[in-house]
């Protein structure tokens, strides 16, 4: 099952992608009586993505009252995860690029706030402070579950989906000293993700998916999840062994390159079967002085 989060004349509410367009949860809850929760975190942390997505597939769809997706002003996934992981360096092209070593004993990770996140469409903002800024393309992996110290062959269980990111970073800020990696990512909307949260069912060997930093239409670097150092599986068991995991949080599980973006510039995470996240890129700078 693909879910997006859409911006209604209500509010924000979850969305499901069929072949021919969108459905609102909520007019499903009408239409048949159920009463799932009408938005995407709420709907992550009830644990009951599985049964909608049996139920859906238990009716005749063509019965369904769909929403053109065109017609769609998608949302981020959500605004308010417990925890966002970033793991830096976890191709070994990407380190080169940046003369670093990739790291090989631990992930290189850090964590974020919620207040960097934004979604497809709206603005990635060059900060007043700043003249050096790159977005990278990640796969992102949404917990489904509350979990504590899983193992790497059980990860999938814990999993309610994957997802499109954009990280950026501060590079400026990052190169004064590698100890300010936290700070060079936690800029207001450096983080944007969605617009859509794809179920592991739909994937049919994450180690095979292509991850592409776009600019301008452009592929600046692209690699497959398989050349990662620490796959999906690693980063899921290792890190619940040092925080305990809650429904929707996220793991940005690195770029395979980082690229310079400007005022004007157009970003594409693409993926493999996944729905582009695009946004376009504003120097708060340039934005002041027109």
């Amino acid at each position: 099952m693909i879910l997006s989060t859409v911006k209604t004349d209500s509010g924000t509410t979850a969305h499901i992608h069929l072949r021919n367009g969108l459905v609102p949860v909520q007019l499903l809850n009408e239409s048949f009586h159920l009463n799932f929760p009408t938005d995407l975190f709420s709907l992550i942390q009830s644990g009951r993505i599985k049964e909608l997505q049996d139920w859906l597939g238990s009716i005749d769809q063509s019965q369904l009252i769909v929403i053109p997706i065109d017609k769609s002003k998608y949302e981020p996934l959500y605004r308010q995860p417990r925890k966002i992981w970033g793991i830096g360096l976890n191709y070994k092209e990407h380190a080169a690029d940046l003369n670093e070593v990739s790291p090989t004993d631990e992930p290189a990770s850090y964590m974020r706030p919620d207040t960097t996140i934004i979604g497809y469409g709206d603005e990635i903002q060059i900060p007043l402070q700043s003249n050096n800024v790159t977005a990278e393309a990640e796969l992102g992996i949404i917990i489904g579950k509350k979990c504590k110290n899983v193992e790497r062959e059980n990860w999938l269980d814990v999993v309610a989906g994957f997802t499109t990111i954009l990280d950026m970073t501060e590079v400026d800020v990052l190169k004064k000293n590698p100890r300010f990696l936290t700070r060079s990512k936690c800029y207001d909307t450096f983080f944007s993700f969605g617009p859509t949260l794809v179920t592991p069912d739909e994937i049919e060997d994450v180690m095979k998916l292509k991850i592409a930093t776009i600019i301008n239409g452009k592929v600046q670097a692209e690699n497959v999840v398989s050349n990662m150092t620490f796959p999906p599986d690693y980063l899921v068991s290792f890190h619940s062994k040092v925080m305990t995991f809650l429904p929707g949080d996220i793991i940005s599980t690195g770029t395979p390159g980082a690229t310079p973006i400007k005022h004007g510039d157009t970003v594409e995470c693409r993926i493999t079967g996944f729905y582009p996240l695009i946004n376009n890129v504003v120097d708060l700078k340039t934005a002041i002085s027109f």
